[in-house]
């Protein structure tokens, strides 16, 4: 296996190449390749189309008496798809092409033909120009006056189409400022409608909390300020027993405990005296120091004002 892919071949020393027999093969003989067709043709025993590119199993050989530059000519064998009939084209390298040579016809030559009459021109002129003068200023002449109408034609040809698509600029900046325009005044006036919706809304939500809060609170009369009345404490009396009463619920009574009586007096309409240094006489204590009667009420004072206003009383004094 290690020789599998081995080129060089041993020769002995008295190898002859000389000595080995020569095969005689014909000259035109045929070997069998896979090809493509070279060019769209038509077979001309049945019509059938056999496009470019289609792979056939040809027969290929040398065209005996026929090379160019040197080079060998191939002819090819090909059957026809449909009616087996044989169809063969020749190499071309003189125009790099290939060319029918029988069994069909090739389709879509128009562009060949088109070259080959325009080289054959070409070839005319330039015999002419060989041997004439005059011939190759008469030609020059008629190129310069054919060159200046090309030009001539491609310049009208350039105004008409400047013509048929000219643009306004001046027409395209009006339009376009004008849109600008109408664009900013659809949305000012947008944004008034929002504007005086949101107004509307706003002055509504305020008439109907004005309304809600009128319902809620009646207006109140202001009431004149009455002068006191000396027989209000009649009126009064209950409700200052009931707020004594209390007062005696959780303080408890000064008659209770006779130790704590003499140590809370209670303060009377004249107050005024005492802020002012003057200390007038007690009405529930004596000089010496028996607890009198309870002092009569004054007109202008309620009893609950006399039952819960209390002051300390003085050290020597509850001593006694």
């Amino acid at each position: 296996m290690s020789e599998r892919k081995v080129l060089n071949k041993y020769y002995p020393p008295d190898f002859d190449p000389s000595k080995i027999p020569k095969l005689k093969l014909p000259k035109d003989r045929q070997y069998v390749v896979r090809l493509m067709a070279p060019f769209n043709m038509r077979c001309k025993t049945c019509g059938e189309y056999i496009y470019k590119g289609k792979k056939f199993n040809a027969r290929k050989e040398t065209v005996q008496n026929e090379s160019y530059l040197g080079l060998p000519i191939f002819r090819f064998y090909i059957k026809c798809t449909r009616c087996l009939a044989e169809i063969t084209f020749k190499t071309d390298p003189e125009n790099t092409d290939y060319t029918m040579e029988h069994g069909a016809t090739r389709n879509f030559q128009a562009e060949k033909l088109l070259e080959e009459e325009e080289k054959r021109v070409q070839k005319e002129r330039e015999d002419e120009e060989l041997n004439n003068p005059m011939k190759v200023l008469e030609n020059r002449t008629k190129d310069s006056k054919l060159e200046m109408e090309v030009l001539e034609n491609l310049q009208e040809l350039k105004d008409l189409n400047q013509r048929q698509a000219h643009v306004d600029f001046e027409a395209m900046l009006r339009q376009h400022r004008l849109s600008e325009e109408e664009r900013q005044r659809q949305e000012q006036e947008e944004d008034e409608r929002e504007t005086a919706v949101l107004v509307e809304e706003s002055r509504k939500r305020r008439l109907l909390e004005d309304s809600d809060s009128e319902e809620d609170t009646s207006p109140t009369q202001p009431q004149p300020a009455l002068r006191p009345n000396p027989t209000a404490i009649l009126d009064e009396t209950p409700k200052a027993k009931r707020k004594a009463e209390s007062w005696e619920r959780s303080v408890g009574t000064l008659g209770s405990r006779p130790q704590l009586s003499g140590l809370v007096v209670k303060k009377t309409g004249l107050d005024t005296s005492i802020r002012r240094g003057r200390a007038p006489p007690l009405p529930g204590v004596m000089k010496n120091g028996q607890v009198a009667g309870p002092a009569p009420q004054m007109p202008g004072t309620s009893s609950l004002s006399q039952l819960g206003v209390y002051s300390d009383s003085e050290d020597s004094s509850g001593s006694n």
